[in-house]
């Protein structure tokens, strides 16, 4: 994606480093800009080689349900990543419901089919694709649209050969989900 972006200063949302809201000029669409310091998390150069392998498979998710990721590069001055990905109007699902007194079950059964459509998508991408952190910080909204996607996929587990990995249950975003909103029946 070649493009010039228009970087503005407002904060967007983001369990890490929030993103800056910016404009892809070439598509003609708001992106999310996120700037990470190499030097938070990578203490050698398998970690690097880490890091490249989930950008490059960040790069291959391709769903409705996952957040979209259009391009990234290193800063070598400031040693910096920067990655850019779909904006969401409504920010996470926690920052959505804080503005939402009570959440229709039915609403919140849409969200979950979502989640789960997107949840299939990783457990059977090849390599598998474990999420590992999956709450209500790293589902993103956009409430007009009545679409939420998974993201956040930086804490990952790429398995090539192996079904084993420490991973949260549905049951456990479930409940999570439960004491974040109040839901009506």
């Amino acid at each position: 994606m070649s493009t010039t972006l228009d970087l503005l200063l407002e904060a967007a949302y983001g369990a890490q480093s929030p993103p800056y809201r910016a404009f892809d000029e070439f598509e003609g669409i708001q992106v999310a800009w996120n700037q990470v310091k190499l030097s938070d998390f990578l203490q050698s150069p398998e970690e690097l080689e880490r890091l490249y392998c989930e950008i490059h498979l960040l790069k291959t998710l391709k769903h409705n349900n996952i957040m979209k990721f259009y391009t990234s590069w290193v800063d070598t001055g400031n040693r910096n990543i920067i990655f850019v990905t779909e904006m969401f109007t409504s920010g996470i699902l926690r920052q959505y419901r804080l503005k939402l007194k009570r959440v229709n079950i039915r609403a919140v059964k849409h969200w979950c089919r979502q989640i789960l459509r997107g949840l299939l998508y990783l457990h059977s991408h090849d390599p598998l694709v474990i999420h590992r952190d999956l709450n209500c910080d790293n589902i993103f909204d956009n409430g007009k649209q009545e679409e939420v996607k998974i993201g956040e996929l930086g804490l990952t587990a790429i398995l090539k050969n192996s079904h084993a990995a420490h991973c949260v249950s549905m049951f456990d975003l479930l409940k999570s989900m439960e004491s974040d909103f109040t839901i009506t029946y």
